[in-house]
């Protein structure tokens, strides 16, 4: 659920970057977005606080995941050789060729559609579109698994459902309204060359 906080930290991390400008209607546009599923983690049946704070505190070292894991690679690949290698059996690995290259098939797939959306959009739009799998994927357990759902998580989903919805609109219509004033701002240009 809380992911939904992943476009805000996007939007601030490009901000600090300096490769996004900072706009006050797209980040209220994505603080509706996400505090609107952020509410649904009060009707949660086994809410915690310490582990909400985690997890919101998370979200921002997550972006540098992609530095930070060669790193990790590097400084741990010793260790596990020495200490877990070992007690590993190779009965206890089951391999199966073609689960693993299917699902390296879907993995590259999925990383080709990312950069394709990231390249046409921006990293803001594919965290968005994130949000909206996530919400999709919380209204098919309320369907799939309703008798573990209370009635007041219920509620707050749909109500959320549709905040967060809307605002995914809201955003989509910044979106395009901002390419098709850089386009007319692009057009225009020649002509003040020409004057």
């Amino acid at each position: 659920m809380l992911k939904a906080l992943m476009p805000v930290a996007t939007f601030i991390m490009a901000v600090i970057r300096g490769t996004d400008k900072p706009r006050c209607d797209v980040f209220s546009n994505m603080l509706l977005v996400s505090v609107g599923v952020v509410i649904s983690s009060y009707g949660e049946i086994h809410f915690n606080v310490v582990g909400t704070v985690y997890q919101v505190t998370g979200i921002f070292p997550i972006n540098s995941l992609y530095y930070i894991a060669p790193c990790s690679f590097v400084f741990l690949a010793f260790p596990w050789y020495v200490l877990e290698k070992p007690t590993m059996e190779v009965a206890q690995i089951q391999f199966n060729f073609w689960i693993f290259f299917s699902n390296a098939l879907c993995a590259l797939a999925l990383n080709f559609a990312i950069f394709l959306v990231i390249g046409r959009t921006g990293a803001v739009t594919i965290r968005v579109a994130g949000v909206l799998k996530d919400w999709i994927l919380i209204a098919l357990s309320t369907v799939i698994f309703p008798d573990l759902m209370t009635v007041l998580t219920i509620c707050f989903l749909s109500c959320i459902l549709t905040t967060a919805l809307c605002g995914v609109v809201m955003y989509n219509y910044i979106k395009v309204k901002d390419v098709k004033a850089s386009q007319l701002t692009a057009d225009s240009l020649p002509d003040r060359i020409n004057k």
